[in-house]
């Protein structure tokens, strides 16, 4: 179904989502294909600063079409505090990169097709006043009137600083952040500086205290950004001075974004009776890295999943599903990754110790592995054994440099 901006509803929703994003998108998709009527609210006119980078296996658990890739990066670089760089190959596999705009336009078409109502609106608020119904408060597009839907149910998807989970779960107002901010340029020529088939992750104190920064290959375009907890941190002088080392500075600036990116999953999604948060709304974005399209979609499944469960249940256990299904198959991997963040991104020695460990072929295929195929990689115990030795070493400041 087509957008909508102030229609009159003639029955309730079974299910309101708002934001429409990829943890959105998804949850109205998949419970659209149940049968259930779904609302999609999504504001519009905003692209989320993201690196667009997704794995092969996103790809293939949620049918996502070639086309949509605008470029695969076969390799990373990384750049240690000295600007020592170690390549990354990735041998037999890729990394997708995906241009946040189109892509989440494609995703919220196809819930459409399933049969979800989409409506371009700003979400307002939540109103309790008709039985067992919600009343969903909203801005449509063009307008400052305020209009209603009513639903049984609300999936507040809505971003890291969640509307919906500020309003409905306790801990929503006190989750913590960090800001990321891109600029989105015109990619220049191929070089040794730029490569469209590589991505470059700068682990340097002076472009991020406690992150990262990156150039990613978009096609045609590029992604430069960097992101940081730190308040006082000017992440616009950081890009600038990132692009002036690269040789970016004198490449056209299309567009610049900014947003706040989750710390850490928060521990309750749902208020155990008619709301959930997902994606960012429920702080399901990888420490370290800042990954976070496929476990916005992985965790938007999960939503769904529970969502229609409970619809036929009532139980609220159906609703605490979602969460532990998600950490359950993802939480050891969020721990590892965020004592990674907490340790190795402290200090510019830390980091140049994190990068030289980097350049170990056994580090560096077990990353991948793991990468792409969204898992622990336990095939080969006596592979870890040895990278845990090595990984001790370097903490302890006795790895070998290379």
């Amino acid at each position: 179904m087509t957008a909508s901006s102030h229609p009159t509803w003639p029955e309730p929703f079974d299910v309101a989502v708002i934001g429409g994003g990829p943890a959105g998108a998804t949850v109205a998709h998949e419970i659209a294909l149940q049968g259930k009527r779904v609302a999609l609210l999504e504001r519009g006119g905003r692209i989320k600063p993201c690196g667009g980078a997704i794995p092969p296996r996103l790809i293939r658990d949620f049918d996502i079409p070639e086309h949509l890739l605008v470029a695969k990066a076969t390799s990373a670089r990384i750049f240690s505090p000295s600007n020592r760089s170690v390549d990354m190959p990735i041998e037999g596999g890729f990394v997708g990169m995906v241009d946040r705009d189109t892509f989440d336009e494609w995703l919220r078409n196809r819930a459409a097709e399933a049969g979800a109502v989409r409506v371009t609106a700003v979400f307002d608020r939540i109103d309790r006043e008709d039985g067992d119904l919600l009343s969903v408060r909203y801005r449509p597009a063009r307008s400052e009137d305020e209009a209603t839907l009513k639903a049984r149910f609300v999936v507040g998807a809505d971003g890291a600083n969640s509307t919906v989970a500020r309003q409905e779960l306790r801990s929503g107002a006190r989750a913590k952040h960090v800001f990321a901010y891109h600029e989105i340029i015109e990619s220049p020529p191929s070089s040794d500086a730029f490569d469209g088939n590589r991505c470059d992750i700068y682990y340097q104190g002076e472009l991020s205290p406690d992150f990262y920064a990156w150039v990613f290959p978009h096609g045609r375009t590029a992604s430069i950004g960097v992101g940081s907890a730190n308040k006082g941190f000017s992440l616009r002088n950081a890009v600038e001075q990132l692009r002036a080392s690269t040789g970016l500075s004198d490449c056209t600036t299309v567009r610049v974004e900014g947003a706040p990116i989750p710390l850490k999953p928060m521990k309750k999604w749902d208020n155990g009776k008619d709301v959930i948060v997902v994606g960012d709304a429920s702080g399901i974005v990888a420490p370290a890295s800042g990954e976070g399209i496929y476990y916005a979609m992985l965790g938007g499944r999960y939503t769904a999943e529970a969502v229609l469960s409970y619809l036929t249940s009532g139980k609220s256990r159906d609703l605490a599903k979602a969460r532990k299904r998600f950490m359950r198959q993802n939480g050891l991997v969020f721990w590892i990754l965020g004592v990674m963040q907490y340790f190795w991104y402290s200090s510019d020695k830390r980091r140049e110790r994190f990068v030289t460990m980097c350049a170990d072929p056994d580090v560096q295929r077990l990353t991948w592995e793991a990468y792409m195929n969204k898992k622990l990689v336990f095939a080969n115990p006596l592979g870890h054994i040895k990278i845990f030795f090595k990984d001790l070493g370097h903490l302890l400041g006795i790895g070998r440099a290379k």
